[in-house]
């Protein structure tokens, strides 16, 4: 998706670290309640320092819904979190984000015309009313309304399990309806990232041969008319850019250098890594991990790294590291700057909203139908 950040002028772009600090502080004072920032937990140390809330894109949306008195919600994260956080807020708020070009390489994997496609051609091969699209959270709006207007639900690394479960029919939540929908499908369309899918589907029993990828870029996702009907999860191909960095061989490194470590991997890592991992889960997962670990351990983390150190930073009895030698901060993420938090934070100092994020009415109630069905589910 194309998305266009003009230049900052220079006197944000030249501006020394104690300079944006103070021009930061300034606005922020003056601000006061009306505005609310937020802070993934993805972002860097120097924008996270002014976060009024830290957490996971779905955590901060809801935060930013409680706070009803603040009426600029500054979003440091990327652009599907800001819509996330437009849905859900009132409309008498205004989300921002910093930087337009802060952008998730995965959501965009998942283009909304080209799951359209999928879906109209799907629907040659199949019976379309027994398949259940499922979307991460980390997806945009239209994505995620696409999935309210077919039956289907919005899932976090968190509660995929729980919302496959209902999509596919099984155990406790076979039967479960919700708003305009019962889910008990025969088969899921999963997207936007393969990995948390493939690992969710193996943790529930499925195997390798239940699954298949949908890659958008060929007839028919690159299968066969077989394929469709034999499959019970239909991947989309996709994957985020930080996590399908890491491999086995990380893992084996840090037992090697550090006999009776302990391995955390986050379900976007492909199943190979999750398989070899002592614990794996959300980032929400990764922090509760480290915090429960005894005292002394050495923590091998396969997640983004300013989290990572991070973690490290604030758990003074404990080691705390990436598993890949060569990190890799998620460069979309690390795109909001203090020079562009200055730059937002003075604009509405003078009165003028910059960088904001809308979500057109019709888009924002199909996805709002997505994420109530999820929380009806869990």
């Amino acid at each position: 998706m194309l998305r266009l950040q003009a230049p900052l002028p220079e006197r944000y772009s030249d501006a020394s670290p104690d300079e944006l600090t103070d021009r930061i502080a300034t606005a922020r004072a003056r601000l006061g309640d009306r505005a609310f920032i937020l802070g993934h937990h993805y972002q860097r140390d120097d924008v996270m320092r002014w976060a009024d809330a830290r957490g996971d894109s779905y955590r901060l949306s809801v935060l930013a819904q409680q706070r009803p008195e603040a009426e600029f919600i500054v979003f440091c994260g990327v652009h599907f979190m800001a819509e996330s956080a437009d849905v859900l807020t009132g409309d008498h708020q205004q989300v921002i984000l910093p930087d337009l070009n802060a952008g998730c390489s995965m959501a965009d994997m998942a283009d909304i015309d080209e799951v359209e496609e999928a879906w109209e051609s799907l629907g040659r091969v199949i019976d379309i009313e027994r398949l259940v699209p499922i979307t991460y959270m980390n997806s945009s709006a239209a994505i995620k309304a696409f999935v309210g207007r077919h039956g289907g639900a919005v899932c976090t690394s968190t509660n995929a399990r729980q919302v496959l479960e209902w999509a596919l029919g099984l155990g406790d939540r076979a039967g479960l309806s919700t708003e305009g929908a019962t889910g008990s499908g025969d088969r899921v369309l999963f997207f936007p990232d393969q990995h948390l899918g493939r690992n969710t589907a193996f943790d529930l029993g499925y195997g390798a041969d239940d699954m298949r990828v949908w890659n958008p870029k060929l007839d028919l996702g690159g299968l066969t008319d077989t394929d469709c009907k034999d499959a019970s999860l239909l991947l989309w191909k996709g994957h985020c850019s930080v996590h399908q960095r890491f491999k086995v061989a990380h893992v084996d490194a840090f037992r090697a250098a550090h006999p009776g470590g302990i391995v955390v991997a986050h379900p976007e890592c492909s199943h190979e890594v999750c398989e070899v991992a002592d614990q794996v889960g959300s980032t929400d997962f990764i922090i509760r991990a480290v915090e429960a670990a005894p005292s002394g351990s050495v923590i091998g983390v396969g997640t983004e790294i300013h989290l990572v150190n991070r973690l490290n930073d604030e758990t003074a009895d404990k080691t705390v590291v990436s598993l890949d030698p060569i990190v890799c901060p998620c460069s979309t993420m690390s795109r909001i700057d203090t020079p562009h938090l200055a730059w937002v934070l003075e604009q509405l100092v003078l009165g003028n909203v910059v960088n904001r994020i809308t979500v057109d009415p019709d888009t924002a109630e199909w996805s709002r139908v997505a994420l109530q069905r999820m929380l009806d589910i869990t």
